[in-house]
């Protein structure tokens, strides 16, 4: 095979730190690629969403320049590490001339609306891999890494899946692998099964993977009596999940699970399309059930990796990430915005019917209202069966 050719517009990489993070240490990853790069305006990733992120914890002042990491673009190299080199370069190919043979779209799942190609289709997911894979090397020790590019955790090591490219999770624990690590936990709380990271471990006992997500939803996988192997548990939920079922599930079965486990590193997927404002799901979670999960699991592991995920509501993404950062670093986000903050929130659109008339508080709060509500027998049922040994 001959070597894979350089990708489109590579520009000289920033200088990126090298030190391992301090105990207690806690750094945002970020880049600016991801402030007008979209899928294409009709797609659900029209939307910004790392952008506002950082927007919102700058104008909130929770982001300290010391506490803010412009993302390295992974190289292809890099990215084999994981992924095929042939569709590494199919992907390099896809950018440079914005086409792609007929044989190649079909062989890697590109090139229609799921997953199209668009201007930065290598650029975009090599630098959230970059950024996951940069996370590994800081998290030599301890600390706690954010990174809300990430969380594509349907991406397979030759084909794009879900919306997903690379897989910046699975690249992210083979880093902390390397580094030595034995033991590493993925707990990931996307509405959307965590597929591709199970199946990436699903031979391998150093990693023990969770997800929570929506019964019946795409990829239709994760049933409650898939364990692959030995090492993946999967808690598929009804339709309208609540907080107070949230914090069932956590208390009950992740947290005992994660302990258990003993993990010298976490890596959390925090995707929001689980929340009730999301088009994509429907779960009717608030931000806050998002936030108190991640505050419950965080203290079991040293190592902490929190990635973005789904979430296709520019309003409800933005404000649950900027407060999952806030959450981060022992900061209440249940405050009012800012008027900076408040002008980011107001200067969003949406295509989408809810965007054309969104409700005033999406632009004056940054904390959901709660919605608690019962804990359903079908929670509990599946709780069960997770903890049955």
């Amino acid at each position: 095979m001959p070597p894979i050719a350089s990708p489109p517009n590579q520009n000289a990489a920033p200088a990126i730190r090298a030190t391992p993070l301090a105990a207690g240490e806690t750094v945002l990853i970020g880049h600016e690629i991801y402030r007008q790069s979209t899928y294409g305006s009709k797609h659900p990733l029209s939307i910004p969403r790392v952008s506002t992120v950082l927007d919102l914890v700058r104008a909130m002042g929770w982001l300290h320049d010391d506490a803010y990491i412009e993302s390295p673009r992974a190289t292809p190299a890099d990215l084999a590490r994981y992924h095929d080199p042939a569709y590494i370069q199919a992907l390099i190919d896809a950018e440079r001339t914005q086409s792609l043979d007929a044989e190649r779209r079909v062989r890697y799942n590109l090139g229609k609306f799921e997953n199209p190609i668009f201007p930065e289709v290598f650029s975009r997911p090599a630098t959230a891999s970059g950024a996951a894979q940069l996370a590994a090397r800081l998290l030599r020790d301890h600390g706690t890494v954010h990174s809300p590019a990430g969380g594509t955790h349907h991406g397979r090591p030759n084909r794009a899946s879900g919306f997903c490219y690379f897989n910046d999770p699975a690249l992210a624990i083979l880093g902390l692998l390397d580094q030595g690590c034995t033991r590493v936990a993925y707990v990931d709380l996307d509405a959307h099964h965590g597929d591709g990271v199970q199946d990436a471990f699903a031979e391998d006992g150093r990693v023990f993977t969770i997800s929570v997500h929506e019964h019946g939803r795409w990829p239709f996988t994760g049933a409650v009596g898939d364990r692959a192997g030995g090492l993946a548990r999967n808690l598929p939920m009804p339709a309208g999940l609540n907080d107070t079922e949230l914090a069932h599930v956590c208390t009950h079965a992740l947290v005992p699970l994660v302990t258990t486990f003993a993990p010298e590193a976490l890596v959390l997927q925090c995707g929001a399309d689980g929340l009730a404002d999301d088009p994509l799901s429907k779960l009717m979670l608030s931000n806050r059930a998002i936030w108190d999960a991640a505050a419950a699991l965080l203290p079991l592991a040293p190592r902490r990796l929190v990635l973005g995920g789904g979430g296709y509501n520019p309003w409800s993404v933005g404000r649950c990430w900027a407060g999952l950062w806030a959450i981060l670093n022992g900061i209440d986000p249940a405050v009012p915005p800012t008027s900076a903050a408040e002008a980011v929130l107001r200067g969003l659109t949406w295509n989408r019917s809810q965007g054309r008339n969104p409700p005033e508080h999406w632009f004056t709060t940054l904390a959901d209202a709660p919605r608690p509500g019962p804990v359903r027998p079908a929670i509990q049922q599946v709780v069960d069966q997770v903890m049955t040994p």
